[in-house]
C-alpha cells in the first residue's frame, strides 16, 4: 500500500514538472504557458483581436457621419462653426504627446528602468486628464447654449448665451474633485502611518488628477479668447438676412441710378428691338462683360416676352454649374433659397440636432475610452512602481500601449471631420 502511494506521488510530481509547475516556474508566467515568449505572443494576439472589434465599433459611427453629411452638407458646415478649433487642436497635441510617452514607457519596461517607466506612465495619465479637462469646458459651454442632441436641442438664436441655468461645468468637475480630495487624504494618511509604498503611489496619482483642473483652466482661457467669435457668429445669423437685403437694396438703387436712362430707352422698345439692343451688351456664347450688364440682362429677361434672354440666362446658369461642379441657388425663382435663410433653417432639432447627436456620440464614446484607459494606466502605474516588469515580462505595458495608440488614432480622425472640414 505504501509502495502504491509513493508511486502516485512520484507520478504527480512528474506531471507537475512536465507542465512547468516546479519551484523554478517564474511568478509572472501563467500556469498554462510554457515560456514568456508564448505568453507575450498570445496576449498580443488577443489585444489585436480586441482592437479589431473596436475599429468595427467606431466604423459604424463614421459611416453614420458620412451618410448624414452627404445628405445635409450645409448642416455640418454650419454647425461645425460652433466647435472651437483651438480646443480641438490642443487636445490633438496632448494625445499625440501621450502616445509618445506611452511608447517610451514600453521601451523603458523592456530595459527594466522601473522609475522611468512609472514616470512615463504618469505622464501619459496626465495628458489624458488634460484632455478630459479641456473636453469638460467644451461640453459645458455647448450645453449652456442649448447645442444638444436632437431630442434636447434648445439653441435660441435670439439668446445664444442665456443667463442662469444649471452649472454644467461644476457637475462634470465634481467627480474629479471628489477623487482628488480622496487621494489627497490617502496621501496624508499614508505619510502619517509610514506606509512608504502607498505614499509613493499616491503622489503621482494626485498629480495626475490635478492635471484635470489644469486642462479645465487651459480650456477656459482658450474658450474665453474665442467666445466673442462664437457669440458674433451666433448673433450674426439673425442679422445676415437683413444686412444682405439692405446691401442688395443699396446696390440696386446704385445700379438703377446709373442705368436709368439706358433701361428706360430699352424697356420702351419692342421685344425685337430689345433683343437687338441687348445683343450689343451680351454676345451669344460669350460671358457677361460686367455685373452692370448682367443686371440689365436680368431686368430685361424679367419681361415674359423676352424669351430669348430668359433662355440665354438659363443656359449661362447651367454652364456655370457644370464648370464649377456645384449647384447654385436660383435666387430669382426661389426667394427662400438664400444663404441667410439656409443658415437659419440649419439651426433646428431635425438638422443641427442631428449634427450634435453625432458629435456627442462619437466624441462621448471616445471620452469613455479615455476614461477606461485611465483606469488601466493607473493599474499599470502601481505595478510599475512595484517593479513587476522586466525584459521577459512587459506584456501588459505593451498591450495597454496598443489600446492607447488606437484611442489617439481615432481622435486624429475625429478632429478634422468635426472641426476642420468646412
Amino acid at each position: 500500500m505504501a509502495t502504491t502511494d509513493a508511486g502516485h506521488a512520484a507520478t504527480a510530481d512528474h506531471s507537475a514538472d512536465s507542465h512547468g509547475h516546479d519551484h523554478d516556474h517564474p511568478s509572472y508566467l501563467a500556469h498554462h504557458f510554457d515560456t514568456p515568449e508564448q505568453q507575450f505572443d498570445s496576449g498580443k494576439l488577443g489585444m489585436w483581436i480586441f482592437l479589431v472589434t473596436e475599429v468595427l465599433f467606431f466604423s459604424g459611427m463614421f459611416c453614420a457621419y458620412a451618410i448624414f453629411r452627404a445628405w445635409r452638407p450645409e448642416v455640418f458646415e454650419g454647425c461645425s462653426q460652433f466647435l472651437n478649433t483651438k480646443l480641438g487642436a490642443i487636445n490633438t497635441g496632448v494625445l499625440l504627446f501621450s502616445s509618445f510617452t506611452m511608447a517610451w514607457a514600453v521601451r523603458a519596461s523592456q530595459l527594466e528602468e522601473h522609475k522611468k517607466t512609472a514616470i512615463l506612465i504618469a505622464s501619459t495619465l496626465s495628458c489624458a486628464m488634460i484632455f478630459l479637462g479641456v473636453k469638460a469646458i467644451e461640453y459645458s459651454h455647448k450645453w449652456h447654449m442649448g447645442l444638444l442632441p436632437a431630442g434636447l436641442f434648445s439653441y435660441d438664436p435670439n439668446n445664444p448665451h442665456p443667463e442662469g441655468g444649471p452649472n454644467y461645468l461644476a457637475y462634470i468637475c465634481a467627480p474629479f474633485a471628489i477623487a482628488t480630495v480622496g487621494i489627497a487624504i490617502w496621501l496624508v494618511v499614508s505619510f502619517v502611518r509610514g506606509a512608504k509604498f502607498q505614499f509613493a503611489v499616491a503622489k503621482p496619482i494626485l498629480v495626475v488628477f490635478l492635471c484635470f483642473f489644469v486642462g479645465v483652466g487651459l480650456g477656459t482661457i482658450l474658450e474665453s479668447g474665442s467666445g466673442g467669435e462664437h457669440a458674433a457668429h451666433a448673433e450674426g445669423e439673425h442679422h445676415d438676412a437683413s444686412e444682405h437685403s439692405a446691401d442688395e437694396h443699396h446696390a440696386d438703387e446704385h445700379s438703377e441710378g446709373e442705368h436709368a436712362s439706358e433701361e428706360a430707352s430699352v424697356a420702351e422698345a419692342s421685344p425685337a428691338e430689345s433683343g437687338e439692343a441687348i445683343s450689343g451688351l451680351v454676345a451669344p456664347g460669350a460671358m457677361v462683360a460686367s455685373d452692370d450688364n448682367l443686371n440689365v440682362v436680368k431686368r430685361l429677361a424679367s419681361d415674359n416676352t423676352n424669351t430669348g434672354l430668359q433662355s440665354e440666362l438659363a443656359a449661362r446658369q447651367a454652364q456655370d454649374e457644370m464648370s464649377y461642379g456645384a449647384i447654385t441657388y436660383n435666387v430669382s425663382d426661389d426667394s427662400s433659397a438664400t444663404v441667410a435663410s439656409a443658415e437659419d433653417d440649419v439651426m433646428r432639432k431635425s438638422r443641427a440636432g442631428v449634427f450634435f447627436s453625432i458629435y456627442y456620440c462619437m466624441t462621448g464614446v471616445h471620452a469613455i475610452h479615455i476614461l477606461a484607459g485611465i483606469g488601466v494606466l493607473i493599474w499599470l502605474l502601481v505595478r510599475a512602481m512595484r517593479e513587476d516588469f522586466n525584459k521577459n515580462y512587459f506584456g501588459p505595458v505593451d498591450y495597454v500601449g496598443l489600446y492607447w495608440h488606437l484611442v489617439d488614432l481615432i481622435w486624429i480622425y475625429l478632429f478634422p471631420l468635426m472641426y476642420l472640414i468646412r
